[in-house]
């Protein structure tokens, strides 16, 4: 059985055909999905951005700060406020940031820029050969601080005049606005910031002395 209108619905039919009346709301209806989503995520790497700016700013003023003589060496205090007013600088910005504060020094600015870890051996075969000074390999202690240092680095107590302290704070913290997970994001995002300043000449520079060859454990 075929269904057929009316002759007398035809009218109707034609001036249905050419209503545009709610076009508008349902292009509207297409379209705002898409623009939420662009206009949440640009906000959100707005933030970002702006809390990269802020942990920058925060990591050059303390790492002037502790180029002082007052924030160098083994019985200073000051380097723990100085990292608690980056926190808290940070925190203004967002309360459940996740800081983590590093200092290594380095006895010149080039080995702070190369970074390089300190030479050892690495066991030819087995599951020892894995780029890691480990299970009695040989290695130089280039610093002697009887400790194989991956980044050539030293502990920042040992610090004295002179030398060159790389300052590094690293923040993780929830997106205000996590649609990532829309792509199996985890809703976290990272930003990091890392300076190289020399401390001020307030007595002569430290040596480390011959390098020695040790073993990992």
């Amino acid at each position: 059985m075929v269904f057929s209108f009316p002759p007398s619905a035809a009218p109707a039919l034609r001036r249905l055909a050419r209503a545009q009346e709610g076009v508008t709301i349902i292009e509207f209806a297409l379209v705002l999905p898409a623009f939420l989503v662009m206009l949440l995520g640009a906000l959100d790497i707005g933030h970002t951005l702006y809390m990269q700016s802020v942990v920058q700013g925060a990591v050059q003023k303390a790492a002037r700060d502790g180029t002082l003589e007052t924030a160098a060496g083994a019985g200073s205090t000051s380097r723990g406020a100085i990292d608690a007013v980056v926190e808290s600088q940070i925190k203004k910005l967002h309360r459940h940031a996740d800081i983590t504060i590093s200092r290594r020094f380095y006895r010149t600015f080039s080995q702070a820029a190369a970074a390089q870890a300190e030479p050892f051996t690495d066991s030819p075969s087995g599951p020892s050969q894995n780029g890691i000074c480990d299970d009695g390999e040989p290695y130089v202690d280039n610093n002697n601080n009887n400790t194989w240092d991956a980044d050539g680095g030293n502990a920042i107590n040992a610090a004295g005049a002179r030398d060159n302290v790389v300052f590094t704070v690293n923040v993780a913290f929830p997106r205000m606005f996590p649609i990532d997970r829309l792509i199996g994001g985890h809703g976290t995002t990272h930003v990091s910031a890392t300076t190289v300043l020399s401390n001020q000449p307030y007595g002569d520079q430290g040596t480390d002395g011959t390098p020695t060859v040790r073993h990992c454990v």
